[in-house]
């Protein structure tokens, strides 16, 4: 016989417990595991550039620059009176790219001229386009040439030319964006050998078809107090995404 015998549970007291227990509220659940994201953006740190038209009472300071710039990506070599036959008597049609943060301030630039064509359409010609190869790639070239093509639309024109190599894909595509086309193919157009596309941009209507007077055995037409041959226009080289 047990001395100490353990007391039976009441049905009363079974009964109470389970209530009890049912009614404790449930242990809460663990916490969530908390994944932290971290997101890191990419400042483009290019400075501005500030777009200006050219001045020739400026003319020390910007033709060297322009010319030390244009001169890398050459098709042919200019003397300086090329430039001045052009910012001479064109010189609203010339737009700089300056980065005010470099010594060397010019990077870009473009050079034109507008006058009437053989007695027909008053024409535009885009002589000269460069930009400074580590600024390639950020929309300036473009910008320069849109801006030269609103001068010349706003001075009345009826069209615009240039002549760019037939393997600088990154030119053609750049203009042809613009509503370029292809006029005709110039063989061995360039000093160097290398033929090119000659590239119109109609601005009126019916422009294509306007005549023009040329004497076929005099010589070709000199029209300004200066003249000078059309340079080769100048491009840069690479991708397209380069302009």
């Amino acid at each position: 016989m047990n001395p100490n015998p353990t007391p039976a549970l009441s049905s009363t007291a079974t009964t109470t417990a389970a209530a009890a227990a049912a009614a404790a509220p449930a242990p809460a659940p663990p916490p969530p595991t908390t994944t932290t994201t971290t997101t890191t953006t990419t400042t483009n740190t290019h400075p501005p550039l500030r777009y200006v038209r050219y001045d020739g009472a400026r003319e020390d300071e910007y033709v060297p620059a322009m010319r030390q710039l244009i001169s890398k990506d050459l098709s042919e070599p200019y003397s300086i009176y090329v430039y001045r036959y052009f910012l001479y008597q064109w010189g609203d049609l010339c737009f700089m790219a300056m980065d005010d943060s470099q010594q060397q301030r010019m990077v870009g630039v473009v050079v034109s001229k507008l006058e009437p064509h053989r007695g027909g359409p008053l024409r535009g010609y885009i002589a000269m386009l460069a930009v400074k190869e580590e600024y390639r790639g950020r929309g300036i070239a473009t910008k320069l040439a849109r801006m030269a093509i609103d001068a010349m639309i706003e001075r009345d024109a009826d069209e615009i030319v240039l002549e760019t190599e037939i393997t600088n894909t990154a030119a053609i595509k750049l203009y042809e964006r613009l509503g370029f086309l292809r006029s005709k193919r110039l063989h061995r157009y360039y000093l160097n050998g290398n033929s090119a596309y000659r590239l119109v941009l109609y601005l009126k209507e019916g422009v294509g078809s306007m005549r023009t007077t040329l004497d076929p055995y005099g010589a070709a037409e000199m029209t300004g107090a200066l003249a000078a041959p059309e340079p080769a226009l100048l491009h840069e080289n690479g991708s397209g995404g380069g302009w």
